[in-house]
C-alpha cells in the first residue's frame, strides 16, 4: 500500500502471478467448461438452442393446424425452466438417464411462446423444445384474471358446463394433441378412472428415479384446456427444497441484508466524520454508474418479471415489485457514495492511500499494473473456485437448479448482460472492502477480523441462488471474497474492482457466448477485454503516468538531515552545510572516536 502524500505505485511479482494463473485458468477449463470433464453440477451443456423465431415458427404451425387458431396476434418469447425438476435431476445423479429417456418429451427448460389474446378473450401459452424446436406443451387461460378457461378443438363448441362427457370422448379429443407431440397412443397407459376431471396416460420407459413421467390433459366444460407432459419430483425433495429456500431467504434477510444497512448507515456516518481526510467528490462518477447499470438491468428483466403473473389484472402486482426494486437500486447508490467517501477517508486517515487519485503523481502507470494485475488474480480465483466446487460437491453432495429469472434469454437486450459484472464489482468492493474493513478495523483491532467479517456478510447475500444446501455458497465465497480482500490490502481499491470485475465478465460473457450467434461470441470477448481497455483509456488520458513523467514535474522532497555526534560538543548536532551533510552521513559512536589513533 502506498503512503498518503508520496507518488503512487505497484510493484507485483508477475513471474509468480503468471504460473498461478495459468494454473487457475487450466482448472477452470477442465472442471467448469469442457463438458467431458465437468462436474453434473458444473457441467456446461454444449448444445444448440434454436432461435426464438424458430419457436414462434413452431408455435404458430402448432395452434394453426393442431388447435385450429388460425388468427393469432404478435406473441412474446420467454425462457421458462422447471427448476425444482432440474435440481432433482441434479441431485439424485440422474442426468445422463434424464437426457437420454425423457428431455425430448419433457425437458425442464423451454421457450415459452405467449399470445396475449386468441380472439376469444383467452390467452395461449405454448411451450417449445429449446433444442428441438418441437412443442411440447400448452395451456389456455383468461387473459384478465388468468383464470382457467375451458378451450374447444372444435371452433363452434359452447362453453355451457357439460359433465356427461365420457372418458372415451376426452380420449377422442386427445388424440390429435398426442400425435401432434410425436406420441403412439397405443404405447400409453391410460391412469384416469371414473368420472376424473383430468386425463392421465403414463408411458412405459417413463420412470425417472423416485418420478414417473405423466401425459396430463386438463378439461372445463368437457373440453381441453391444457397439455402438459408432467414429471414430479418425490415429495421429500419437494419439502427438502422448500427447507432450504426458507432457510436462504432468512440467511439474506438477516446476514446479508440487515448488516449491509447498518454498514450504509455507518457510510453516512464516517463519511461525516472524516471529510477533513478526503473529498466529497468522491466516487460520485462510480456511484452514478453503479445506479444506472443497477436500474436498467431491473428494465433489462422486464419480459420475466411481468411474466411472473397471469392475466391483465394481476399484472399490477409485477410492476409494484418492479417499482420497489428501482427504489431500492437508487438507495444503495447513496449508501455506496458514502461508502466511497467514509473508506477513502478511514484509510487515508491512517496515512494510506489505498484508492488514488487520478491527480496524483503515477497514476496512469498504477491503474495499468493494477488492471494486469486484475485479470492475472481472475484466473486465479476462478481455478479456486473450481477446485471449491468439487470438494464441496463431494464432501457435502452440492448441486444446483436451473433459475429463469436472471437468465440473459429473459432480457430485452441481452447482450448487455456481463455489464451487471460492473456493477457487482464496484458495488461490493466499495462497500465490503474500501469501507467494511477500514470501519471494523477501528472496532476489532485485527485485520483478519475485519475481512472475515464483511466477507461473511457478502457470502450471505448470494444465498438465494438455486445451489443447494444454501450453506455451501456462503463457504465456497467466504474463500472467494478473503482473495478479494487480500488483492485490496495488498494491491489497492482499483486491482480489487479489476479483479471482481473481470472474474465476474469471463463468467457472464461464457453466458453470453452459450447462446449462440457470431455477434454473441464476439460480445463476450469485447467484455472480457472491456476491463483493459478503460485502462488504456485511463492511462491515455491522464497527466501523470508515472514520476518519470508528471505533469506538473515531480521534484522529490529535500533529504532530512541526519544527525551525528559532535565531540566537541558532547551532544548530537546537524550539519548547517552540504559538505558537512556529505561528511556526517552516517553517525559515529562516541566510543569509536576514542580509539581511533590521533593523526
Amino acid at each position: 500500500m502506498n503512503p498518503t502524500g508520496q507518488p503512487v505505485q505497484l510493484k507485483p511479482n508477475y513471474k509468480i502471478l503468471g504460473v498461478l494463473a495459468a494454473v487457475g485458468l487450466v482448472l477452470f477449463l477442465l472442471l467448469q467448461v469442457f463438458p467431458s470433464t465437468a462436474s453434473d453440477t458444473l457441467e456446461v451443456q454444449q448444445v444448440n438452442v434454436v432461435s426464438q423465431e424458430k419457436a414462434i415458427d413452431s408455435a404458430k404451425a402448432f395452434a394453426n393446424d393442431t388447435l385450429v387458431l388460425p388468427d393469432l396476434p404478435a406473441p412474446s418469447v420467454t425462457y421458462h425452466t422447471n427448476a425444482e425438476l432440474s435440481g432433482y435431476v441434479a441431485k439424485e445423479k440422474l442426468t445422463q438417464t434424464y437426457m437420454q429417456k425423457l428431455e425430448k418429451v419433457a425437458p425442464y427448460d423451454v421457450f415459452r411462446v405467449h399470445y396475449p389474446d386468441v380472439g376469444t378473450g383467452d390467452a395461449l401459452d405454448i411451450d417449445v423444445h429449446m433444442n428441438t424446436g418441437k412443442v411440447v406443451a400448452f395451456s389456455m387461460y383468461d387473459n384478465k384474471t388468468g383464470a382457467s378457461q375451458p378451450f374447444s378443438l372444435d371452433p363452434t363448441a359452447t362453453t355451457e358446463k357439460d359433465e356427461s362427457v365420457t372418458l372415451a370422448e376426452k380420449q377422442e379429443q386427445a388424440q390429435p394433441i398426442l400425435k401432434a407431440m410425436g406420441f403412439d397412443v397405443g404405447q400409453l397407459n391410460l391412469q384416469t378412472k371414473g368420472n376424473q376431471q383430468d386425463l392421465l396416460y403414463t408411458t412405459k420407459d417413463g420412470k425417472l428415479g423416485d418420478s414417473q413421467l405423466q401425459l396430463k390433459f386438463t378439461y372445463e366444460y368437457g373440453q381441453i384446456r391444457s397439455f402438459q407432459p408432467v414429471l414430479t419430483p418425490p415429495d421429500t425433495y419437494t419439502a427438502y427444497v422448500k427447507e432450504q429456500t426458507t432457510l436462504a431467504g432468512w440467511l439474506t434477510a438477516l446476514g446479508y441484508g440487515l448488516f449491509t444497512l447498518v454498514l450504509g448507515v455507518l457510510a453516512i456516518v464516517f463519511g461525516s466524520l472524516k471529510r477533513r481526510h478526503t473529498s466529497f467528490k468522491r466516487g460520485i462518477v462510480l456511484s452514478i454508474i453503479y445506479c444506472a447499470i443497477s436500474v436498467f438491468s431491473v428494465l433489462n428483466m422486464w419480459p420475466i418479471l411481468v411474466d411472473i403473473t397471469l392475466g391483465e389484472s394481476n399484472k399490477i402486482v409485477s410492476y409494484v415489485i418492479i417499482g420497489l426494486q428501482l427504489i431500492l437500486n437508487v438507495l444503495m447508490a447513496i449508501l455506496l457514495y458514502f461508502s466511497f467517501v467514509g473508506g477513502d477517508g478511514l484509510w487515508r486517515e491512517r496515512g494510506i492511500n489505498i484508492w488514488p487519485r487520478s491527480k496524483e503523481i503515477g497514476y496512469g502507470k498504477y491503474v495499468l499494473h493494477s488492471v494486469a494485475v486484475g485479470y492475472l488474480y481472475a484466473l486465479i480465483l476462478l481455478g479456486v473456485q473450481s477446485i471449491i466446487y468439487l470438494i464441496l460437491e463431494n464432501a457435502l453432495g452440492v448441486y444446483s437448479a436451473t433459475d429463469d429469472t436472471s437468465s440473459p434469454y429473459n432480457m430485452i437486450y441481452p447482450a448487455l448482460f456481463p455489464l451487471l459484472a460492473w456493477m457487482a464489482g464496484i458495488g461490493e468492493e466499495a462497500v465490503y472492502r474500501l469501507f467494511g474493513i477500514a470501519m471494523l478495523k477501528k472496532i476489532v483491532r485485527n485485520t483478519f477480523v475485519a475481512c472475515f467479517i464483511t466477507t461473511m456478510i457478502w457470502a450471505l447475500g448470494h444465498t438465494l441462488y438455486p445451489i443447494y444446501p444454501v450453506y455451501s455458497r456462503p463457504i465456497e465465497l467466504l474463500f472467494i471474497g478473503l482473495l478479494f480482500s487480500f488483492i485490496f490490502l495488498r494491491y489497492g481499491f482499483i486491482a480489487a474492482v479489476f479483479a471482481h470485475v473481470i472474474f465476474d465478465s469471463i463468467l457472464m460473457s461464457l453466458s453470453l457466448i452459450s447462446m449462440g450467434g457470431i455477434v454473441n461470441i464476439l460480445l463476450g470477448v469485447f467484455y472480457i477485454a472491456l476491463p483493459a481497455i478503460v485502462a488504456v483509456v485511463i492511462y491515455t488520458f491522464t497527466k501523470n503516468k508515472g514520476v518519470e513523467n508528471a505533469y506538473p514535474p515531480y521534484v522529490p522532497p529535500a533529504p532530512i538531515p541526519q544527525a551525528y555526534y559532535d565531540p566537541a560538543q558532547g551532544q548530537q548536532q546537524y550539519p548547517d552545510h552540504p559538505q558537512q551533510f556529505q561528511q556526517y552521513t552516517s553517525p559515529v559512536p562516541p566510543s569509536e572516536h576514542e580509539n581511533k589513533p590521533k593523526e
